[in-house]
């Protein structure tokens, strides 16, 4: 099953993106070349260069971030309750047509 996800960018546009159950937000981002997610440590959870603000209506419907994930957004500019990881997300059906925004400060 295809998964569609949205990628608000701070230009006011978007980017659509399919996945498969299974595949990473952040991998996802990188292959279909999504402008601000840098994922410089490729995706181990050691730097905060894929934080997206999750859409508010998808948000809770996420499984809650562990706590590297947690204190790894303590480095990135702009966190607020929305925030995460790309790299932390793993895509599920249930979350076919997720919204993410990608913050201002990684262009």
């Amino acid at each position: 099953m295809s998964i569609q996800i949205t990628f608000q960018l701070a230009d006011g546009t978007s980017r659509e993106a399919q996945a498969e159950e299974g595949d990473v937000l952040m991998r996802i981002a990188k292959r279909d070349e999504v402008p601000g997610i840098l994922a410089e440590c490729g995706g181990v959870c050691s730097c905060a260069t894929c934080h997206v603000h999750v859409d508010a209506k998808w948000f809770g419907k996420l499984p809650p971030p562990e706590e590297m994930e947690t204190e790894m957004l303590e480095f990135a500019e702009g966190v607020d309750a929305t925030s995460r990881l790309a790299c932390q997300i793993k895509l599920a059906p249930e979350m076919d047509g997720l919204i993410v925004h990608v913050p201002e400060s990684q262009y």
